[in-house]
């Protein structure tokens, strides 16, 4: 009874913690870099594959990774072949075509239909969303109409004044030699180039729902014109902006229209399409009676049965079924391909992550003084003898390397030490990967947040300890009682325990090894309390858990810089949701250790609790925790999912401030008539956060895992993100640090 009581207890808490909140799923696509390009050496993606499913930006996008491949063609050039492939006529793809013309590259046109088939197949008079509208994109072809005829037409004519010609043909895959790419052919035949464009869109099949009757003749996937279904019974079933659009089309035409939708709310549509939907509500001819939290079950031949969330089954009857819940993308033409495809893993890259944790293992046993260690410092295989090789020099170098109160003795007692290697090594990457971020990203919060965490790690996690604190201390500059307090006398190295500095910054029980002593430091116990239990909250209550995992921790150090590329890698959904609480484990082991530690002190003599602690608990977890999740684990899966493993799932700090963050102000608010439900925001989110789930109702997202580092708000192509502070009388203050490129260029 008892246990049933405690996990009944534990559920609440997970729920009241964290899993309350949504966790969305991410479509696999393409996994592009920022130009367009693939796995595959040479072959380029643009349009809505990229993710975005905006006009503009297909068109931009084509233009722009012409400019990006076309950079290397000069370099090889071979009259022999074409240089470019471009693969489908749609908007992207003639923009495409068009920008390689203007910089002079041989270019060939494919496409397994008509040039814009997709926009011909859009239902008779379908608004076209043409945001962003002041945007201008790049490239030749340009675009104004706003209804699906006149956009239509003013795409054609721009491509028939170009004298572009698409050449008809389905393309089923790409392959590459070490001369050239070819394009394969349905029914035979091959297109070789130097460089391969698809621009295909989501042209796979469309959706199903798997139910019975969806094979029926009156079944259809696609809705031409609305107006041939005036006066009939019309059954819509989807939630995005093609069925909610479909449905008022239909019921304008006079068809007596029944939406269904499985969610509680039409929440994918644009803002005035879900009006319009609500202003045509009702039953009747011209109007959309509308089943929402329902589900299309079965259709027969005259009706369909739709089942709520109780279970109960209704029969609508039905001349016509359009099943409009989107087009899968190809992913099959990109596998065939050996187009690396977002979230897929190969066995090969299982294998690849597996060695590279193997050699984690290696890296971290050694940097901890483990196994074989002692055999690796006698060969001398890595610098750790820096005293005794700048001592062989003779003269004013070797004095000056003897002499602990010089900086050359200072850095080479420092320097004998792996620790030293590694955290320059570690600070080395954050400061150059940390310029590359700022360059590529150049928004005035990157910019502000990547430069702290470079001066946080450079100066106190590096120089403070292995160089200033020495020399202060060599010169007798730190007041002896303060250095016995925070820095104890030992008999190696420096001759004090300097590197005791990195828990100024890394608090506990992220760093417990100023608190898990012999003795009590109680200078130390005393610095690790105002962190961990007075500041850390109260920055995660004003700026969330950000307030220290993106913009302070060594860790998220790492992750936002080196792991900027690697953010999209984080798996999602809501079994790796659940996964997050594991750092709730690892929170209360660090309790029950830190209890067994001062019980330890408490007792007197050598007491049970002293000998346990110090020959069994603080060794496993320095290996098991330190060593194996936070360094094997933690950066093992760093270029495979992505650089916050750790910080996500297993660190007991992080896991602590997850508790403060459920009582934090800290909020990325949407302004919902911008969202467009492309899911950019949740597939870049390297805390695997459903950032769209709210977005999509205009919600503020307060999910206690965000770590602030902006990821989100960059990427979303319409600008509905922002950071701020949601006081309790609920009123909204904006950080006045830019994070969304959209909005600093609509500010311009």
């Amino acid at each position: 009874m008892r246990g049933g009581r405690l996990i009944h207890l534990l559920r609440r808490y997970a729920q009241w913690l964290h899993l309350r909140w949504p966790a969305g799923k991410v479509e696999p696509l393409p996994a592009l870099g920022a130009d367009g390009a693939t796995s595959v050496p040479g072959v380029y993606v643009a349009g809505d594959l990229t993710g975005v499913p905006l006009l503009k930006l297909a068109i931009d996008s084509g233009a722009r990774a012409v400019r990006a491949l076309a950079a290397g063609l000069a370099r090889e050039r071979d009259a022999a072949l074409p240089d470019l492939v471009v693969i489908g006529a749609g908007p992207a793809g003639v923009n495409a075509a068009l920008e390689a013309r203007k910089l002079g590259l041989s270019c060939v046109l494919v496409d397994a239909a008509e040039p814009f088939a997709t926009i011909a197949a859009f239902p008779v008079a379908k608004p076209i969303y043409t945001y962003p509208r002041a945007f201008e994109p790049a490239g030749t072809l340009r675009v104004t109409a706003t209804v699906k005829e006149p956009l239509l037409e003013e795409l054609r004519a721009q491509a028939r004044g170009a004298g572009v010609d698409a050449r008809s043909a389905r393309v089923e895959r790409i392959s590459r030699d070490r001369a050239a790419l070819t394009a394969h052919l349905e029914g035979g035949g091959t297109l070789r180039a130097r460089r391969v464009l698809v621009a295909i869109g989501r042209s796979g099949d469309s959706r199903r729902l798997g139910v019975p009757g969806e094979s029926l003749g009156h079944v259809s996937n696609r809705l031409h014109d609305p107006a041939a279904f005036a006066g009939r019974r019309v059954l819509v079933a989807g939630g995005g902006d093609s069925a909610a659009e479909a449905a008022v089309a239909l019921a304008e035409a006079g068809a007596e229209v029944t939406l269904v939708h499985r969610g509680a709310e039409l929440l994918r549509p644009k803002p005035e399409t879900v009006v319009r939907v609500h202003a045509l509500a009702g039953r009747g001819p011209g109007r959309v009676a509308l089943k929402l939290a329902t589900q299309l079950t079965a259709i027969g031949e005259a009706d369909a049965a739709l089942r709520d969330t109780h279970g109960d089954v209704e029969r609508v009857s039905c001349d016509a079924v359009f099943v409009l819940i989107g087009r899968a993308a190809p992913l099959a033409f990109f596998r065939r391909s050996g187009i690396a495809l977002r979230g897929e893993r190969t066995a090969r890259q299982w294998l690849a992550m597996a060695t590279f944790m193997a050699f984690c293992t290696w890296l971290y046993n050694w940097k901890s003084g483990g196994f074989f260690s002692d055999l690796w410092y006698r060969n001398h295989w890595f610098p750790t003898d820096v005293s005794q090789r700048l001592a062989a020099l003779g003269g004013a170098v070797a004095v000056e390397a003897s002499d602990p109160r010089t900086l050359l003795g200072t850095l080479a007692v420092s320097a004998a030490g792996p620790a030293f290697w590694y955290t320059l090594a570690y600070s080395l990457v954050i400061v150059s990967f940390g310029a590359r971020r700022i360059r590529r990203r150049a928004t005035p919060y990157i910019t502000a947040q990547t430069l702290t965490l470079m001066a946080i790690q450079v100066v106190p996690l590096f120089l403070l300890p292995e160089l200033i604190l020495p020399l202060l201390g060599a010169h007798g500059l730190i007041p002896r009682g303060v250095a016995d307090a925070l820095f104890p006398v030992v008999s190696y190295g420096h001759g004090r325990e300097y590197w005791r500095a990195y828990g100024f910054i890394l608090a506990w029980p992220l760093n417990v090894y100023n608190i898990f002593t012999r003795q009590p430091l109680w200078a130390w116990i005393g610095i690790g309390f105002v962190q961990t239990f007075v500041l850390l909250p109260l920055g995660v209550r004003a700026f969330g858990k950000g307030f220290y995992c993106g913009w302070i921790c060594s860790c998220g150090a790492l992750a936002e810089t080196l792991g900027d590329d690697h953010r999209g890698k984080m798996p999602h959904g809501p079994a790796w949701n659940r996964a997050n609480l594991a750092g709730q484990v690892l929170l209360a082991a660090a309790f029950v250790l830190l209890a067994v530690r001062v019980a330890g002190w408490v007792v007197p003599g050598d007491n049970v609790f002293a000998r346990v602690f110090e020959a069994q608990l603080e060794p496993h977890w320095k290996w098991w925790v330190d060593v194996g999740l936070a360094g094997v684990l933690g950066y093992g899966t760093y270029f495979w999912l992505s650089g916050r493993v750790w910080c996500r799932f297993l660190c007991p700090l992080a896991a602590l401030m997850h508790l403060y963050a459920r009582f934090s102000r800290f909020a990325i608010v949407a302004e919902k008539s911008r969202c467009i439900s492309c899911n950019q925001c949740t597939s870049v989110c390297h805390m695997g956060i459903d950032v769209m789930a709210p977005a999509q109702r205009g919600e503020p997202m307060q999910d206690p895992e965000c770590v602030r580092c902006s990821a989100c708000v960059h990427v979303c192509p319409t600008g509905v993100l922002q950071f701020a502070s949601i006081g309790a009388d609920g009123f909204v203050s904006l950080d006045s640090l830019a994070a969304s490129p959209v909005r600093m260029r609509e500010a311009d």
